[in-house]
This record gives C-alpha cells, structure tokens and sequence, in this order.
C-alpha cells in the first residue's frame, strides 16, 4: 500500500470562460496553425449572412449576429482548416504508415491539409500520389466488385460535417448501391434522443429556437459542457441571468463555463473584474445518476401537488395540460410517488435538500428550458434519460410553451441535418417509397449497420469495405484497440478528408485517401462559386459561402467526389443527374425538397434567410405525432448502482484545446492539466482507498464479462473535486476501455459517460 497522502483537488481554473484567457488562447492558436491572417479575414464572416458555418459545433446562428459570431473553439476550428501547413506526397515519401500509427493524433492531424489523392502501396507502406481518374477508377471497380458479391458487406460513414447537399448525395450513392449502411457521428452520440423522443413527444430533435431563450424563466441543464462544447450559448445564457433568470446544473464535475463567464465582446467585462455567474445552484451528480436525480425531482414535484390538492391550494403541476395533452401520467405518478428517496440519494450522489431546493426553481417557473448534452445520452439508460427529462418538462406543461422546451444540443456542425436528408440506417426514417419514385430503382428495405454493428461485422469479418465520408471512426468508436486490430483485414477503405487522422494510416488491404474541400474554402464549380447548407442544434437551416482560397487547386469538393465514386460503381441511371448536380448545388437543394416537400418547402428561397429556414416541428405547435397522438409520459426502469466498492465509473471528457477527435494542444487551461492528455481525474477518497497520490501512475481496468481484457496502463492520477465512485479521463484516448457492447438501451449509443473500471498502482 502507498503510504503517500494525496494532494487537495486540483485547484479550479482562476478565471472565467471567455475574457482574456479566451483571447490569448486564440492567439496562440493563430500563430501554432500558421495563416493567421487569412484566418483572422474569415473569423469576421463566421456564422455571418454571405459567410460561413462553423465547422466546429452546431450551435445556432442568430438573425442578427454579434459583432464577432464565433467563439474560442469556433475560432480553433476555422484556423485548424486554414493552416499553411501541408501533408504532400514528399511527407508520406518520408514516413511509412507503420512509423505514423506510433504518432499522437495533435501529430498526424498537425502534419496539415492532405494536397494529392493517395492509394496505400503495401510493398512500401506508403501512401503514394494517384491521379484522381485513376484513385476514382480503383475505388469504382473495388466497390463494383463487392457490389456484385455482397452490397451488405460495404458500410458508407458520415461524420458530422458534411454539408446537406453533399449528404443527400450520399445516402442516394448507398440506397443505390444496394444497402442502408449509413452509420453517422449521431449513432455515438444523440442517437438516444432520436430514440427516446418520438416516444414521448413524437419529433426526434428538441423543440427549443434562439428566442426562447428570450423567454425562460429558469433553465435546467443537464451533461453538457458549455464552455468547451458550444460556447455560443453563453451569450444566451449570460442574457438570461442578466434578467434574473435562475440556471439550476447537473454534471459531475464543476466545468468553468458553467460557473462563471466573461464576454470578450464586453468592453466593461474586459476592462474591469467584472463577470457573469452562470450557475444559480450546481448538483454535482455521480456518473450514471441522472435517471435518480431527475426522479427526485419528478417525485418532489408529484408530492408536492397531492398535498396542494388535499389542502385545496394552487395546483403545482399543470393539470389542464396533462388532461388534455398527455398520456400515462397516471402510471407515472404511482411510480414517483413510489420511489425512495434513500434510493435516489444513493443513485444520484445527491442529497434529498439539494434535489428539493432545484424542484423548488422549477416548481416557481412559468416556462423552463431543458437543456443537455451526452452527459444524459451516452449511458445505458440513456434513452431513459432523455425521456426522464421529457417528463420532468410535461408535468408542468413546458412542451410547445414559449420560452420552454427541450434542447438537446449538437455537436459536429451538421450532424443534425445529416438526418435530415436521409443519413440513417434506420429504412422506416428514410422515404424510400419517394426515392424510387425520383430515382427509378428499388431501395433496400432491409435495416443497414449503424456504429455498433459496423464495428461488429469489421471484428467477424462480415463487413468487407468501408467509405469514410470524414471522420476518424477508429479513434471515435469504441473497443478502439480491438477494432483497430481487425481493421487491416477490410478489403478496401476509402476516406474523404481534409487532414491526416489515425483510421487513415491503418489501411485496408486495397486503400485510398482522397483530399477535399473544407467548408471555408470557396468551392468553384462549372456553375460558379457554390453555397452549400447545415442545420443547427435548433432544427434551422441556414447558406453558407466559402470565403477562403483552396489550400491547393488539385482538392475536390465532397459533392464532386460523392457523385465521381457513384458513377464509377454504379450502372448508369438518366434520373441521377449527378453531374448536374454537382456544377449546381440548388438542383440538388431543389431534389431535397422534392424528396421533403413537407420539411424543405422554398428551399432555395429560403435558407438565407436571417436566422435560417425552420424545420418543422409539431411538438411545438402542441400536435404530438406518437401513436396515440398525446404527448406519453413513460415509466422509467429502475435506477442501477454499483454496489462494489471497488468498481469506479470511469466518464470520457474532452479538453478545451480539442474538437472531438482532433487535439490541437495537450494542455486543458479550464482544468489546469499541461503538456499531457493521459491522466485520470479521481476523488482524493478514491486515491487514498487504493494508495494513490497526485502524480501517481495508474493502471486501469474494464470491468466487463465477455472475456476480452481491457485496460490502460501510464495514467497520470489527478486528485479533483467529482463525486466519489466518479472517474473522468479524456476522449479518444480512453475508448479502448469501451466495451462495444456497453451502450445504450434502444439506441445502441457508447455508454461512454459511465463505464465501469477498476483503478489500482500502475507500479504496484
């Protein structure tokens, strides 16, 4: 036993998100990427009308934006895409892909913007320069040959960022080809909400817009790390509390951006020690205790109108809305009423008066704001989760209310509107009747590969290609180790990408890289200069303009290369007007409405409108399109514990210097973490239960029974204030301690936020 006694907590970051340590921040992010003037030129039309989207989160655009629309992380990510830094055919002349699956991913990514399209030579373990007729026509004839075997056996991914146009094309390329294989970023992340939601309030996305946020009286955040995830919203946030406005946080550690924040656009908050407080009480829930906190809440608030009723006061839930609009609160009542409150305290790690004090807030409330993150959605009870949320908000009518709703926040760029326009593997979500209409084929009906099963079939060897439309799916999924070690038995991998990433230098057996646009570059067409569309977390969607030169002229956009690969796999088909379509992105907006007239109507009118189109959403018109056609209240299923003490519940973090798998320093400033990635945040009581000190090395464990062994060793234990039983380390580095079959109930997302592990002396 380690006779040493650990430190106090790290101390918290000193000062508040945004301000000054927001604007030195970017300054050395400027100048590490290199092209600080052309990027410091595109900040100023960031998120702007005639500019562009952010590539980095999916947080809203407002109708009239600030003065500078884009925030510290936005900012990384625009500089990250504008670096003069390149990845040449010299560079991967110079470096074997054995020697660059030893780099870190601030390495491979660092290396720049990949120039030329590339095909893997395996006599060399090089990357060497293709023409694109020539990298186009191999892909063509691999894809066709599986085709002709097994169109099962090819899975097409989609990250996040590609653009509606792009994406729509893209899923057309599959359903062609002959499969509904289209896992997506959303599979690892807000899958449950897709789930979850319909069930209850009958939409798959939130309900809330920008001017709600105008409106709420109280704000219930949930899981979501403001400050590093979509610091935008700390404008809406500050607004908020500036009118009073009470903001009442779960999460387990106290992140900065949800304490205190400074606006960079303030001149009085830059010139003076002035600052906003953003949280008015914060609940620091243990991993996996969010379905026990929010059962209290919904029990205090249950109880508390049966004794309002018995005394003939006011009621405390909104009666009138529940009779007319919901469905088994009946059911769900009886079970809040029933539930212990020595159970919710043990579950959530919160005491009874705490959860008490937050019914209180929203009891007082006329119109509450859900918010969350993948706090509440990457559990295995994250479907209940979701829908716990979506209950605690239907006891007092804050569905289609303004200034109310539920608000599941997004993280790639347009990873919600991927959805959109047909990024799924689920047949029942895409209008496939409508596709064979336009298009003249039979799409497949049968249910295709999302994340889990994609890794899956590559470790049993039933999936044979893989297409990789961006993304890093070898970092981002879990059981990464054990993925990755069956990766090089795919017979061929295709990526589309703008730099180096991991999943890239593990080659199948047949293997291309193909170098693209990034969304900040002006994409010049045989039609001209092109404007591509996303949506935000918000269901908006807005234009957005290149504003950028190329980084060299041999890149394609993903669109070009999208309809390039389909022509070459795929016997021809005259109503696939793929190269029009690409010389005209509106012709491809105008075959999204006609695909969604519904959703889509004007189209190409509308989507530079200030503030974006609106996508339809009838639960905020209060018309539930679930099968009974009232918003369902649903029973929960019973709360877990962990009831060894020698288990911990290990949550995946990212730090303030990245974007999910892209790393741009390994400090992390808001945690006072430098120079180093690899740590594991703990409890001092969970130090000192198994002899650890701060700076100790620590070797990590998954607790899992399907007889494969999982475990990280060189973890540098930090003492920090989370609750105990609670363990935090940062994303990817940790997935391979992820179990893929560790994933949510229903939504099969990585219940990356609470896996459980053992922690012992890397030395003992």
């Amino acid at each position: 036993m380690n006779a040493k006694t650990p430190t106090s907590p790290v101390p918290p970051y000193p000062h508040p998100a945004g301000g000054w340590g927001s604007v030195k921040a970017l300054g050395i992010s400027l100048m590490r990427d290199g092209a600080p003037l052309a990027t410091a030129s595109a900040l100023r039309k960031q998120n702007k009308p005639g500019g562009f989207a952010c590539v980095g989160c999916a947080w809203a655009k407002p109708a009239k934006p600030h003065l500078a629309e884009f925030c510290e992380n936005g900012a990384k990510a625009t500089a990250w895409e504008l670096t003069d830094k390149r990845a040449t055919p010299e560079f991967f002349a110079r470096h074997s892909l054995a020697e660059l699956r030893g780099w870190s991913e601030l390495e491979l990514e660092g290396a720049g913007r990949l120039t030329e399209p590339l095909r893997y030579d395996a006599d060399s373990d090089r990357y060497l320069p293709v023409s694109w007729d020539e990298a186009i026509a191999g892909i063509g004839r691999a894809l066709a040959a599986q085709r002709a075997a097994d169109p099962r056996a090819t899975v097409f991914y989609a990250s996040g960022r590609a653009s509606l146009e792009a994406s729509y094309m893209y899923q057309l390329l599959a359903r062609l080809y002959g499969n509904n294989n289209l896992p997506d970023s959303s599979n690892m992340c807000h899958e449950s909400t897709s789930v979850a939601l319909p069930e209850t309030i009958g939409v798959p996305v939130g309900t809330v817009r920008l001017d709600d946020f105008e409106q709420t009286d109280a704000i219930f955040f949930f899981g979501q790390n403001v400050g590093v995830s979509s610091p935008r919203m700390l404008h809406q946030l500050q607004e908020a509390r500036q009118r009073g406005v009470p903001i009442v946080t779960f999460n387990p550690l106290k992140e900065v951006g949800l304490v205190h924040f400074a606006n960079p656009q303030s001149p009085a908050q830059m010139l003076t020690p002035g600052e906003t407080t953003i949280s008015t009480q914060y609940l620091q829930v243990r991993n996996g205790g969010d379905l026990a906190a929010l059962t209290g809440l919904c029990k205090w608030l249950i109880e508390a109108d049966d004794i309002a009723q018995a005394r003939g006061g006011a009621r405390v839930l909104d009666a009138a809305f529940i009779a007319e609009h919901t469905q088994g609160f009946g059911a769900f009542a009886q079970a809040m009423r029933a539930a212990d409150w020595s159970a919710i305290e043990r579950g959530s790690g919160l005491p009874r008066d705490a959860l008490e004090r937050a019914a209180k807030t929203y009891a007082h409330a006329t119109a509450v704001l859900g918010i969350y993150g993948m706090g509440l959605t990457q559990h295995r009870e994250g479907v209940a989760n979701v829908q716990m949320l979506s209950n605690l908000l239907l006891l007092r009518g804050n569905i289609g209310r303004p200034g109310a709703g539920i608000c599941p926040v997004r993280g790639h760029s347009n990873v919600q509107g991927q959805r959109s326009v047909g990024i799924t593997e689920k047949p029942e979500l895409a209008p496939l009747d409508r596709l064979a209409e336009l298009y003249a084929f039979e799409p497949p009906r049968e249910r295709g590969r999302d994340t889990v099963a994609t890794c899956e079939g590559v470790i049993d060897g039933s999936v044979r290609a893989f297409v990789g439309l961006g993304g890093n799916f070898l970092r981002a999924a879990p059981d990464s180790q054990r993925l990755a070690a069956a990766w090089a038995g795919l017979d061929l991998t295709v990526h589309v990408a703008t730099r180096l990433n991991f999943t890239h230098v593990v080659p199948g057996r047949e293997s291309y890289l193909l170098p693209c646009l990034g969304r900040i570059e002006i994409d010049q067409q045989a039609g001209g200069a092109q404007t591509v569309a996303v949506e935000d977390s918000t269901g908006c969607f807005h234009a957005s303009d290149g504003v950028a030169e190329p980084a060299v002229p041999t890149l394609r956009s993903e669109a070009a290369i999208v309809a390039a690969i389909a022509q070459a796999c795929l016997p021809p088909n005259p109503r696939v007007p793929w190269n029009d379509w690409v010389a005209d992105y509106a012709k491809v907006r105008d075959a999204i409405e006609a695909t969604w007239p519904d959703v889509f109507q004007g189209f190409n009118q509308r989507f530079r409108d200030p503030g974006g189109l609106p996508k339809p959403n009838a639960a905020r018109e209060r018309r539930w399109e679930t099968d009974s056609g009232k918003a369902q209240f649903i029973v929960p299923p019973p709360t877990e514990h962990e009831s060894d003490p020698s288990v911990l519940r290990l949550m995946t973090l990212r730090s303030d210097d990245q974007f999910n798998t892209s790393i741009y320093s390994l400090d992390d400033r808001f945690r006072n973490v430098w120079g180093t990635r690899r740590v594991l945040f703990m409890h001092p009581h969970d130090m000192r239960a198994r002899g650890l000190a701060e700076g100790d090395m620590a070797h990590v464990t998954t607790v899992a029974h399907d007889g494969h062994r999982r475990e990280l060793a060189g973890l540098r234990v930090v003492p920090y204030d989370l609750p105990r039983g609670s363990v935090g380390g940062y994303f990817p580095e940790c997935n391979p301690l992820l179990p893929l079959q560790h994933h949510a109930h229903g939504s099969h997302v990585p219940a990356a936020k609470n896996i459980p592990v053992r922690v012992k002396s890397a030395v003992a």
